[in-house]
């Protein structure tokens, strides 16, 4: 006997009729345009500024800094090099690729839906994969995150299809390990979605020529990504802050991965991920059983394939296995943080939109008022991730147009250099130039691009740049610091300003996170 069901609730002509490659090309287009509306308002923040700083470098410059930091991001910082020479790099421009991939990964996330479920499964995962928080944050930011989602989402694509051929031509594993390789240089974490699809390919039943196929792709993949990974090795101590940061926090893992942070959305989400997990295990519980045909419950559950993976098993493994082993070695080796698995988003999106498929197959109000709220406890999420401090609370912008608002031409500028690397008011130099157009860095000592050991400028003190005859000339000065509250500027540089004659005047502009005071002296 077979597991059969009642024909769930139509689910539209329409939608029936349009074909997966149309619905993923859609739903594609509208994530992107999701991720990159408003995307422009946010300042950019430190990682940011570490992107466009060593994208901007002439290519021999960058590729020696590679060999000192960043490594495991080179192949991302030379993407955004080819595109800065073409789209500039204003905020708009640096993020709208991250909103492009975003909508590759919403793409192959209604492939995989059509593919190992059905059309409206598809439908309801690309809704769900557009708005999802880490989906649209990461579709904001000019990081290499979310390429690696959609790397990973259209390996998994690959995969499958060469399941599903009784005998996959080899054009298929050379994609596929090309790929993984590219992949990996992109995000070195990849690499993991060799433990992911293992499992996959195990519960598959794959045969043998299959499995041979997909291990020879693996391992020319891992021949090719040898020296990344002998960098990342050697640069380990880069991430080494990950191990004293609290990064495993319950709210962060239960909220903060894929949530942004939202109690409510992420108990609903949960709630629908576990409920897509307990419907297919209890499906198939009965499909051992045998269960009658329009026996009770029956027209709840989809026919359980002869072969292959489901889709809960494949969004389930792609969501645990990476997210499980970082968590699981971040006391040995610190290598987690909630960006690092948002390559994982793909995943909870699918599972949800399984969740919300179950409710519609039980009863259609029940699955329209679960994506209802989803989308509800979405939204304002949304919203707030495109206002103006929503990057880490940087307001670089701001800095820029308040020098840039009252600064004379020949005005000299002194950056706090006493705050966090990824703090430094300096940034909002390099991020938002225009303001700072005609003032002086006085203290600059190396620039970025001529910094082969580091990503960012080198910079005197106050008192060496007056030695070095930096202020000679100079009457007006623009102290720019960090203040981690409006009321506490750590005072970067003060006295030897005061030494050198300068006095502070009345004008105080306070930013959300800095200070922007002057110093005049006479003469």
């Amino acid at each position: 006997m077979s597991v059969t069901m009642l024909r769930p609730a139509p689910t539209g002509r329409a939608v029936r009729a349009t074909s997966p490659a149309v619905l993923a090309a859609l739903f594609g287009v509208l994530a992107t345009v999701l991720s990159a509306t408003g995307s422009w308002i946010p300042s950019l923040w430190g990682d940011e500024a570490t992107s466009i700083m060593s994208a901007q470098r002439p290519l021999s410059s960058l590729f020696v800094m590679l060999g000192h930091v960043d490594a495991v991001h080179g192949a991302y910082y030379l993407g955004l090099h080819l595109w800065g020479h073409f789209f500039g790099f204003s905020p708009f421009s640096v993020r709208l690729p991250s909103a492009i991939a975003v909508g590759l990964a919403t793409a192959a996330v209604v492939v995989l839906a059509a593919r190992l479920r059905d059309t409206r499964t598809a439908v309801v995962a690309g809704l769900v994969c557009a708005i999802l928080p880490r989906v649209t944050y990461m579709g904001e930011e000019a990081r290499s995150f979310a390429f690696s989602a959609a790397i990973v989402a259209w390996l998994t694509v690959l995969l499958i299809t060469a399941l599903g051929r009784e005998r996959p031509r080899a054009g298929w594993w050379v994609g596929y390990g090309a790929l993984l390789a590219v992949g990996t240089y992109v995000f070195l974490y990849t690499l993991l979605f060799v433990l992911v699809h293992g499992v996959v390919i195990a519960a598959s039943r794959a045969p043998r020529r299959v499995v041979v196929g997909w291990l020879w792709a693996v391992g020319c993949a891992v021949v090719a990504v040898v020296p990344l990974l002998i960098a990342a090795v050697g640069q380990h101590h880069q991430i080494a802050y990950l191990g004293v940061v609290q990064q495993l926090a319950p709210l962060t893992l239960f909220s903060g991965l894929w949530f942004g942070g939202g109690w409510p959305l992420a108990i609903a989400g949960w709630a629908l991920v576990v409920l897509a997990v307990a419907m297919e295990a209890r499906r198939r519980v009965l499909a051992r059983r045998a269960l009658p045909a329009g026996g009770p419950g029956s027209r709840l559950f989809l026919p359980v394939p002869s072969s292959g993976p489901s889709l809960v098993l494949v969004a389930l493994t792609w969501l645990l296995l990476p997210t499980v082993v970082l968590i699981a070695l971040q006391p040995i080796v610190p290598d987690f943080t909630a960006r690092y698995v948002s390559f994982c988003a793909p995943a909870v999106a699918l599972l949800v939109a399984c969740g919300i498929d179950d409710l519609l197959r039980w009863r259609w109000w029940a699955g329209v008022v679960a994506g209802g709220l989803v989308l509800a406890l979405s939204v304002p999420l949304y919203v707030g991730q495109r206002t103006l401090y929503a990057k880490n609370g940087s307001d670089w912008a701001e800095v820029s147009a308040a020098v840039g608002a009252n600064a004379r031409p020949g005005d000299a500028v002194v950056f706090d250099e006493g705050a966090h690397p990824s703090k430094l008011p300096r940034l909002a130099l390099h991020t938002y130039p225009a303001g700072f157009a005609d003032t002086a860095d006085v203290t600059l000592a190396v620039p970025f691009a001529k910094n082969t050991t580091s990503w960012r400028d080198s910079a005197y003190s106050v008192r060496h740049a007056a030695d070095l005859g930096r202020f000679d000339g100079i009457d007006r000065v623009w102290l720019v610091e960090y203040a981690a509250t409006p009321s506490t500027p750590d005072h970067y540089g003060v006295a030897d300003l005061t030494a050198l004659g300068f006095h502070q005047t009345g004008t105080r502009i306070t930013t959300h996170h800095e200070l922007v005071a002057l110093y005049e002296r006479t003469r």
